[in-house]
């Protein structure tokens, strides 16, 4: 499969954040960072692990240094690495160890979204596993403050997760392949392996 270039993968993840992930409420806190202009959407074109983890460590210090008015999240879409889910899965344990090295826990939270992305306990075409598929592997980077605060203006928050499963079921894979949320690839690679 030919490579997505880095400014169509923030319009894709772009798109799935408009259409899935504001479109479908599936986090009810998203839409008001978005239309003000605070989610920063970058990618990373890291070859191995140890650059994406530099990437990262960037990525955390840099969102830090912004005011939440100006930026209030980061969301870090990985290009090269980690396709496979379990990968991806396991580079969560160093973005954790990223949180601890700049002394973040308690105030960035790191949420995983992946195009392949199962719960466990789910079989892996599961459509509620559609709740956290993001068109590449992606990591988000939110302030604790600003969940504590949505979370206080959201009485009931701890529904999300039952409500986006709910969501999903009615919705079905037929709704969310019509949502178009998926990655752009080139004409060509239609014969290619997915």
């Amino acid at each position: 499969m030919n490579q997505v270039n880095a400014e169509v993968m923030v319009q894709d993840t772009l798109r799935w954040l408009e259409r899935a992930v504001i479109g479908l409420n599936l986090c009810p806190f998203a839409k008001s960072v978005y239309v003000k202009g605070q989610v920063h959407c970058t990618v990373s074109a890291a070859d191995d692990l140890e650059t994406l983890r530099d990437d990262l460590l960037r990525e955390l210090r840099d969102l830090v240094s912004h005011e939440p008015a100006v930026r209030d999240t980061t969301v870090l879409v990985v290009q090269h690495l980690l396709q496979d889910f379990y990968d991806y899965n396991d580079f969560l344990n160093v973005a954790d160890d990223c949180l601890l090295a700049l002394d973040l826990e308690g105030v960035i939270q790191i949420a995983s979204f992946h195009p392949k992305y199962q719960f466990a306990g789910t079989d892996e075409d599961d459509i509620t596993n559609y709740t956290n598929r993001s068109p590449y592997p992606t990591l988000h980077l939110i302030r604790e403050a600003s969940i504590d605060r949505a979370v206080a203006a959201f009485p009931d928050a701890e529904d999300i997760f039952e409500v986006n499963m709910a969501t999903l079921n009615q919705l079905g894979l037929k709704g969310w392949q019509d949502l178009n949320v998926g990655p752009s690839l080139p004409q060509n690679d239609s014969n290619e392996k997915k």
